[in-house]
């Protein structure tokens, strides 16, 4: 059974996937500073998925360009490394348990600060941080009718 992080894990992406649904290739591009642009978003929250559960944990990286993100890359691109690494990092993240998520990985030799349960958290957090930033973009952009609260939770219920 799939540990219930890794489920609120999940439907966090469905969140940003709701919450980005519609944005063009060119609206993705502008840039509200200080705030970037959705394409590095996307990017960058890909990039984080790979190295935490992709690189570290499984020891492969499946997109190496992410880990040079521009500060404006385009969206497609940017999309379908979301949706490689995140198949990718799913391979892992259905073989966590309990006892997984107490331990902590090792990176270069040295084991690393923060447990998996702790990224685990962190990965969350992370994504909802750049979803409500995603937002302010769209809502700059002039879009309407944005989501306005959290999606049906009947893939992510308490357990």
């Amino acid at each position: 059974m799939t540990h219930p992080l890794v489920d609120q894990l999940r439907f966090t992406r469905s969140e940003w996937l709701r919450g980005l649904q519609d944005v063009g290739a060119e609206e993705s591009l502008q840039r509200f500073e200080p705030m970037n642009c959705i394409s590095w978003m996307v990017g960058h929250l890909a990039r984080q998925e790979q190295n935490y559960w992709v690189k570290i944990a499984q020891g492969r990286v499946i997109v190496p360009e992410i880990e040079e993100l521009p500060l404006v890359p385009p969206l497609a691109p940017m999309w379908e490394a979301w949706h490689a690494i995140t198949q990718a990092a799913d391979e892992y993240l259905d073989t966590l348990t309990p006892d997984m998520l107490l331990q902590h990985h090792t990176w270069e030799g040295q084991p690393l600060a923060e447990s998996t349960g702790t990224r685990l958290y962190r990965n969350i957090y992370h994504y909802w941080y750049h979803l409500g930033e995603s937002q302010a973009v769209r809502q700059m952009l002039g879009h309407r009718d944005l989501p306005q609260f959290v999606g049906k939770m009947t893939q992510a219920t308490y357990r």
